[in-house]
């Protein structure tokens, strides 16, 4: 054999460890018929001696075999060797015959990190998701949008909100005075844009108004009156979840005023408006565009979520039944309110990640600002406590702590 084991059916026959070995009786017969001592074995069988039969198993020593002895490597070990010089391929890795394609590949492709995704780049989909950020889905139909990465959106999230600190900043030094104005359908994610916005930002300048439904006495008051009082004075910023828009929408909707009141409010709504742009303040106006399957899953979501039930009224489930006299009611108050000193910007909410970061970057488009963040502060020294003895505490009283 020219120095080399003899080798039956591409495998290598000698350097299986004993452990191994099995034997057969029937192999064994077949064998010493065919074979006997310093013959070359039949094709198929493995042996080592006349009438011993050793298999290989599962796991392929010829690689160790060929090793040791010098052997000629099997084709096992070849394929081996083969996928460990792939480019790419992970530690451990299964070799690509080896590969189920099933629903993890399928998922995979959905994903956008098929390896078959697009021809002449491997994970192209996968890495134009990490480098843009967007998770790709097929453009087709009733498609679903692409959608931001979670680490992408918190990264930029984070970011617009360290702009929204100075301007902040820039609205205390300049005494500017801002008023904003959340509306849209119910579900659209305007308290989750305005919790974003005021997270990191000072109570007492910039402040929420979200009213209740009117009391008895201030139904007969001014329309308006109730929301002048909220008004900002100087370097302060007012952002208004629901505001006087209220007689255009869910008022005229539901047959909360009469048509008179209606017709007054298109009437004077511009003019009140005209009215505080001229006295100073910088009044900016956002509608969250949500659609009808968009609102019914996040209204089921409320009703799931035991946290969420609360946001739930009897007013959003009547508000369902009534998308078509909504619209309508949206598009005449477009027509009247839609001014050019204050115009209508309307936000596409499907996606709240995506509504979140385009309103805020929006809002720190409109208002000019400059970084005015102040210095770093030296942290003065503790002063020792001359004199002072602290009361026992045996006479304060403590929370109970369930919580190591």
């Amino acid at each position: 054999m020219g120095g080399r084991f003899p080798r039956a059916g591409g495998r290598a026959i000698l350097g299986t460890p004993p452990r191994f070995v099995k034997e057969s009786r029937l192999a064994r017969r077949k064998t010493s018929r065919n074979t006997g001592r310093g013959r070359i074995p039949a094709a198929g069988n493995r042996t080592r001696g006349a009438g011993i039969i050793r298999r290989t198993p599962r796991r392929d020593w010829s690689g160790d075999c060929e090793r040791r002895r010098g052997g000629a490597p099997s084709r096992g070990a070849r394929r081996r060797r083969a996928s460990r010089g792939r480019p790419g391929a992970r530690p451990g890795a299964a070799p690509p015959w080896r590969r189920h394609r099933g629903r993890g590949s399928r998922l995979r492709a959905r994903r956008g990190g098929h390896p078959r995704e697009e021809s002449g780049s491997k994970h192209k989909g996968k890495d134009a998701a990490k480098k843009g950020g967007c998770r790709p889905h097929d453009k087709g139909a009733g498609a679903a949008p692409e959608r931001i990465g979670k680490k992408v959106y918190e990264k930029e999230l984070f970011r617009l909100q360290l702009e929204l600190v100075k301007l902040q900043e820039w609205i205390r030094r300049r005494q500017l005075k801002v008023v904003v104005l959340f509306e849209g359908r119910d579900a659209a994610g305007k308290g989750g844009v305005i919790k974003r916005i005021t997270q990191h930002l000072n109570p007492r300048i910039c402040r929420v108004v979200a009213l209740p439904a009117p009391t008895e006495r201030e139904t007969t008051q001014w329309y308006f009156q109730r929301y002048v009082a909220h008004l900002p004075a100087a370097g302060e910023m007012v952002l208004f979840d629901r505001s006087w828009y209220n007689r255009a929408g869910v008022e005229r909707v539901m047959g909360f005023c009469t048509d008179a009141e209606y017709r007054e409010f298109m009437r004077t709504c511009p003019e009140f408006e005209r009215m505080l742009v001229r006295s100073g303040i910088v009044l900016i106006k956002y509608w969250f565009s949500v659609s009808d399957e968009e609102q019914e899953k996040r209204f089921i979501g409320r009703i799931k979520s035991p946290h969420k039930r609360w946001k739930l009224s009897p007013m959003d489930m009547e508000s369902r039944t009534r998308w078509v006299e909504y619209s309508r009611a949206k598009d005449e108050m477009f027509a009247h309110c839609d001014i050019k000193q204050a115009p209508w910007y309307v936000v596409n909410a499907d996606v709240k990640l995506h509504a979140r970061l385009n309103c805020i970057r929006h809002l720190l488009s409109l208002i000019p600002y400059e970084d005015l963040t102040p210095e770093p502060i030296d942290l003065p020294e503790r002063k020792d406590a001359e004199g002072y003895v602290r009361p026992p505490l045996s006479d304060q009283t403590f929370t109970p702590e369930h919580y190591p």
